[in-house]
C-alpha cells in the first residue's frame, strides 16, 4: 500500500465551507468504509485546514491521490485554497 498526506487549506469564515461539511465528512466516510482513509480532522489553531492521510493500492501515485480526493465535495465546490498531496512513509504506524 501506498500512504500519502494530503493537506487542504480553506477559508475557515466562510460559510459554505460549514454548509458543505456534512457532505465532505460523507466523502471522507466512504473512503473510510473503502479502507483508503486512514486519518483526517481539521487543524485547530483556527487558521483553517485539515490533514487527510489515505492510503491506496501498490503502484499508486501522487496523481491517483489527487484523482481520489478530486472527488471531494470541498473541492468541487471550490472550498480549498491549496492542497498539497505528498507521498507519506509512516515509519511508526500507530494506526495499524
Amino acid at each position: 500500500m501506498n500512504t500519502f498526506a494530503v493537506l487542504y487549506e480553506y477559508d475557515p469564515e466562510n460559510p459554505a465551507v460549514a454548509e458543505t461539511r456534512p457532505e465532505h465528512r460523507k466523502f471522507l466516510r466512504s473512503l473510510l468504509d473503502s479502507g483508503r482513509l486512514i486519518g483526517s480532522g481539521p487543524f485547530t489553531d483556527a487558521e483553517g485546514g485539515a490533514l487527510i492521510v489515505i492510503s491506496l493500492d501498490d503502484g499508486a501515485g501522487v496523481a491517483d491521490a489527487e484523482k481520489v480526493m478530486d472527488a471531494d465535495p470541498f473541492t468541487l465546490a471550490g472550498l480549498i485554497t491549496k492542497r498539497t498531496v505528498r507521498p507519506w512513509n509512516p515509519v511508526l504506524n500507530i494506526w495499524g
